[in-house]
């Protein structure tokens, strides 16, 4: 950091970190001055703009706030057939009706939700394959301090499996500013966020085009998931153009819960997406192995499911 006293000199000030300021001394923070004893040519003027406040001022500089998105439920099947063509759900109209920023390079996908133990990393690091699986450029931001993700991608290089796109732990408070800048190589950046750290979340809303909140279909997170709806209304009002939607994980198939989940849902302000991840043996298999459910059986129930996220995350951003 870098003062000036307000007073005159003789000798022409050293321009080498700030430049334009010929005739006033300029001093560190050590009190001392630094001068040069042969006179040289200032440099042009820099222009400098705070990186780390540029964006937020920029976002609280808008007070409006978007209306609740429309519903997104639907219809859902009990169970997949493993070996059939894995086709996406049918999209309701006007889903996330919400317009997004300028177009840029990437967007940025973030699963959060305060609760821990929603299955966040299993999805993060399936839906960033599915899509890198699809051809796009992915990066998978881990923001969990415990680095879930990144011990799985750990894991498969371990085991030597094929890299599908790079992992980066990144869990600060400065996601906001960075992400941008990682999307601006990529076609998706997806964000593993933590589970009971507001400051990160905040970042990661403010870094996201659209947030998936995983929640398993018991009452406790559904009631759990009122604080993250809450964040979302918050950040909505310094980035209107910000969509989020529920993701039903976790489901058991052929249990009442299971089925009025989606019921439970509609209450809340969000709308939930109609595809939906039932609890598998398959995703903790391949976890544990370093791999995705894909990997294993392109087919399979697990991996149908996956797909079908995948495809409805891709019209969400449309």
């Amino acid at each position: 950091m870098w003062i000036t006293c307000g007073q005159t000199c003789e000798l022409p000030v050293d321009t080498h970190v700030l430049s334009g300021a010929s005739g006033t001394c300029y001093q560190a923070q050590n009190v001392r001055a630094f001068r040069r004893t042969i006179p040289w040519n200032p440099a042009p003027t820099l222009t400098l703009r705070g990186a780390s406040n540029y964006l937020t001022k920029r976002l609280t500089n808008n007070k409006s706030a978007t209306g609740v998105a429309q519903n997104m439920g639907s219809a859902h099947t009990e169970g997949i057939t493993p070996g059939r063509q894995c086709e996406p759900l049918p999209m309701p109209a006007g889903v996330l009706a919400a317009d997004l920023a300028s177009p840029r390079s990437g967007y940025v996908i973030a699963l959060l939700n305060q609760k821990g133990g929603s299955g966040k990393t299993t999805l993060a690091t399936h839906l960033a394959g599915e899509l890198a699986f699809d051809g796009a450029r992915v990066v998978l931001i881990d923001a969990d301090p415990q680095a879930s993700a990144s011990d799985w991608a750990e894991r498969r290089i371990q085991n030597g499996q094929k890299r599908l796109y790079g992992v980066f732990g990144l869990a600060r408070e400065s996601l906001h500013v960075e992400v941008p800048q990682i999307a601006r190589t990529a076609d998706f950046v997806v964000i593993d966020g933590p589970p009971r750290t507001a400051a990160i979340t905040r970042s990661a809303l403010l870094a996201a085009d659209l947030v998936l909140i995983p929640v398993q279909p018991s009452a406790y997170d559904i009631w759990a998931s009122g604080d993250m709806v809450r964040a979302i209304e918050e950040a909505r009002l310094y980035k209107p153009a910000l969509r989020a939607a529920f993701v039903i994980n976790r489901r058991v198939v052929g249990t009442v819960i299971g089925r009025e989940a989606r019921s439970a849902l509609a209450d809340q302000p969000l709308p939930a997406l109609a595809a939906e991840i039932a609890q598998r043996i398959s995703f903790a298999d391949n976890v544990a192995a370093g791999r995705l459910v894909r990997e294993q059986d392109p087919n399979s129930a697990a991996a149908c499911e996956i797909a079908r996220l995948a495809a409805h995350v891709r019209e969400a951003l449309q």
